[in-house]
């Protein structure tokens, strides 16, 4: 791992800047530090259909994650001029007031196989959702950051959403293949 640092102008949106950092360096890893303030922060509360954007003067407490060159998996919180605090998924839309300085942390580059060959092998993990369903966008975040090659299908109409399949058995939802990863079960899955 190496550390690199990155400093955000007043301005930046905060994601689509990590986006490109992970893109420019062929690489995934994770935030290890923040400091700085948002002038507007877009964010998707659980349970919520749209992202929340907030505006004013706010402090940045926090921001967990990962990122990778395939999408980013983050957590931001802030507080407002009030000292409320509040956070969630973050999403793009949230803007730098003054600056930002974050440090973050870069594991060994993807791989630099041609895409013919990362693809030679057909997706073990099948995902049925819906754009406008959050647990959907959580769990195709989730199969992006960790690197989990995928097909997207259509959505069995009698069942809740997402739907998942890993070698064509349902493995229930959102919240079973959080558990999968939870329990390491994801890793032979990974393409990266």
């Amino acid at each position: 791992m190496h550390a690199v640092p990155l400093h955000l102008e007043a301005g930046s949106d905060v994601r689509r800047r990590l986006e490109l950092l992970a893109l420019e360096h062929n690489a995934g890893g994770f935030v290890l530090s923040v400091v700085g303030n948002l002038s507007q922060a877009a964010f998707a509360c659980p349970g919520k259909s749209a992202p929340t954007v907030l505006a004013g003067e706010l402090e940045i407490i926090s921001l967990q994650g990962t990122i990778s060159p395939d999408g980013v998996h983050l957590h931001l919180s802030f507080s407002d001029s009030s000292c409320q605090v509040w956070g969630g998924h973050l999403e793009h839309g949230t803007l730098v007031l003054r600056g930002a300085d974050l440090l973050v942390g870069l594991l060994t580059a993807a791989s630099t196989a041609p895409p013919s060959a990362l693809n030679s092998r057909e997706p073990r993990v099948e995902i049925a959702g819906l754009p406008e369903c959050p647990f959907s966008r959580r769990a195709l975040r989730m199969l992006r950051t960790l690197g989990i090659a995928f097909v997207e299908i259509e959505p069995d109409e009698a069942g809740p959403l997402p739907q998942l399949y890993i070698d064509g058995v349902a493995i229930g939802g959102y919240s079973e293949l959080a558990e999968l990863h939870s329990r390491g079960e994801l890793e032979a899955l990974r393409s990266l």
